[in-house]
Order: structure tokens, then sequence, then C-alpha cells
């Protein structure tokens, strides 16, 4: 019996281990994307892939295999990965969902009647958005951002909704970074963010779903009309 339950307490231990080795994969992964690192097109095996993170192949397919479902790779069986491009029209649908989606968080968030405490994080990331553009710090300011818009989410209580939004939020990220510093200062985004947070402490439905709508369609006709102008078409 002593040993059936060692056998048992070893598999589970093993299972977690491969769980852990896989998550971090991914998170490494996923990074080296997002940052653009691993620029659209970038090709590798999966060999050469699980040595750049010093890892066994095993986690490594694994994470890939969950980077395909989030849109970011194509796994070519027998040939590793691809990472995917983003095209104008994959930002247009986009932001079309982030519209939608991330402006029903930002009413359920002003339908809970939150404490000043728990709108301190956004807050404090407004501030943050607030010295990067004083600094000149575009990308502390798309840090700041990228943390306003998480904890909207999370403030929303609708954890399916956030995990959806944060998913388009990712496959965005990229053109954003990349087209960072050809857009305007974005004064117009820290001070939107200012008055949404005033709507969600009033408790104001409508006006933080309004309020946040005009944002996001405001921020994505403009990245729109710099991708059509520069004819970027895929990125």
């Amino acid at each position: 019996m002593a040993s059936t339950s060692q056998s048992k307490t070893a598999e589970i231990t093993e299972q977690s281990f491969a769980k852990t080795m896989t998550a971090t994969a991914h998170l490494k992964l996923r990074q080296l994307i997002l940052d653009n690192k691993w620029a659209p097109g970038y090709q590798a095996t999966e060999q050469e892939v699980a040595s750049q993170l010093g890892m066994s192949r095993t986690p490594v397919r694994e994470a890939l295999m969950r980077l395909q479902q989030d849109g970011l790779v194509s796994v070519i069986p027998r040939h590793g990965m691809r990472v995917l491009p983003v095209s104008t029209a994959d930002m247009k649908e986009i932001y079309e969902i982030l519209t939608s989606l991330e402006s029903t968080a930002a009413e359920l968030a002003a339908g809970r009647g939150l404490s000043d405490e728990q709108l301190r994080g956004l807050e404090k990331a407004t501030a943050d958005m607030d010295h990067a553009l004083s600094e000149d710090d575009l990308d502390a300011w798309a840090r700041a951002d990228a943390r306003f818009h998480e904890q909207l989410l999370e403030l929303g209580g609708n954890q399916m909704l956030k995990s959806v939004v944060l998913n388009f939020i990712d496959r965005a990220h990229r053109v954003r970074m990349l087209t960072l510093r050809m857009r305007p200062k974005p004064v117009n985004s820290t001070r939107e963010h200012a008055d949404l947070v005033q709507a969600i402490r009033e408790g104001d439905r409508e006006k933080a779903r309004n309020i946040h709508r005009a944002h996001r369609e405001r921020a994505g006709t403009e990245l729109l009309a710099l991708l059509e102008r520069l004819g970027l078409n895929h990125l």
C-alpha cells in the first residue's frame, strides 16, 4: 500500500512539474512575441526554440500549441513554428471587439460600488501614465496603460470576459508598440482614463461605458489611419 501511495505521489509531482514547465515556456515565448523580439514571420524549429529556452521539447511543444490557440503563432508539423503577422484588417476586427467588450467591463465595474481602495490601482496607473509623458518615456507610458486596462478588466468582475479581452489585447500589442513613436503623444488616452475612473467612482454605468467606448473608437481610428497612411498592410 505504501509503495502504491508513493507512486501516486510521485506521479502527481511529475504532472505538476510538467504543467509548471509548460506555463513557464508559454510565458517566455509569449513575451518574446509581444516585445517584437520575434518579429512577425519569424520561424524556428521546435528544437531551436527548446535550445533558446534551455528546456526539453515536451513543454515547448505544449506551449507552442497554446500560443497557436492564442492566435500568435502557427505550428507547422515537423517544421516548428512561425510567428503570425497582424494585418490592418485584423486590427480593425480586434478594435471592434475591444471597443465592445472592454466597454462592457467598464460598465460592470461602475455597477459594483467599488471603494476608493479598489480604485487605487487605476488611479496609480493613470498617474504613472501622466508622469511617463512628462518624462517623454513612451515605454513606461505603455506599461502603465497596459496595467490600467488589465486592472479595469479585473474590476469588471467577469473572468471569462477578462480572458477573452486580454487575448485580443495581446494580439494588438505588437502593432501598438511598433507604431507607438509614429503616433501623436498619447495625452488623450491619459485624460480619458482619468474621466473613466471618475465615472466608475460615481457608479454611473452608462457614462463609464460611453467614455470607454469613445476612447477605444478614437484610438482604433487613429491607429488604422496611421497603418493605411504608411501602407502597412501586415506587421
